[in-house]
């Protein structure tokens, strides 16, 4: 394991701490005000802000982010890409475990890095193909929404588009990889609660970071699917 690997998961280790003590600043849904994001994205910066950033048990948190860190760190090699899959891990970790907890993925979260991610990504020369992915992925999971709004939520709409931005920068192959693996994911949990008797066929459960699992999934198999890059 080369050392900038090495250094990614222990930086992920740390944000890993940081994300955990965010997601503490989201609770239930709020009002969808621009007001309300901006409290809560308030009130989770200063919970961060006071944590010592150190892992504490279960460690699930900071252990995803730190293998997440290493492998994007891994995989991908354009350094702006790269720049905005580093973003999406630590964005990620706090959507996660918000997910986790609260069934949402916050606005205060998702909408601001939609611009975030197209500024790291319009100097790397894959903005193009990233918004097409993003659009695309963003617009299947909006009729998966409208069939069936019940099991799936707005918020994973609105984080289907970011997972197309990031992935397209890869290439479309990778978009697609990202979309059936989280989708596969997903079914794979929801038969193993039915085998372990803990759900039934209408038991519904966070399906986020199935989706982020997904996208790392994804940028794994950048270098081996055809067409696809691991960004330079």
């Amino acid at each position: 394991m080369s050392l900038v690997v090495l250094a990614a998961a222990v930086l992920g280790l740390i944000a890993g701490a940081y994300a955990r003590a965010a997601a503490d600043g989201f609770g239930p849904e709020p009002d969808g005000s621009r007001e309300s994001r901006r409290g809560e994205m308030r009130t989770a910066l200063a919970a961060a802000a006071r944590t010592v950033p150190l892992p504490r048990p279960p460690y699930a948190v900071e252990g995803a982010t730190a293998l997440a860190a290493a492998l994007v760190t891994w995989r991908v090699h354009d350094g702006w890409v790269l720049t905005a899959w580093l973003y999406a891990v630590a964005a990620g970790a706090v959507l996660a475990e918000v997910d986790r907890r609260t069934w949402r993925l916050p606005d205060a979260i998702t909408l601001p890095s939609y611009p975030i991610l197209l500024a790291l990504l319009a100097p790397s020369g894959r903005l193009l193909p990233a918004v097409a992915s993003g659009c695309a992925l963003g617009a299947v999971y909006a009729v998966l929404w409208f069939v069936r709004p019940t099991g799936l939520g707005l918020g994973d709409v609105k984080l289907a588009g970011l997972i197309g931005l990031l992935t397209g920068a890869l290439g479309v192959q990778a978009t697609v990889v990202a979309g059936m693996a989280g989708q596969v994911l997903g079914a794979l949990y929801a038969v193993g609660l039915l085998l372990a008797r803990r759900a039934t066929r209408t038991t519904e459960f966070p399906f986020g970071p199935f989706m982020l699992a997904g996208a790392l999934v994804a940028v794994a198999l950048a270098g081996a699917l055809p067409g696809a890059s691991p960004g330079g």
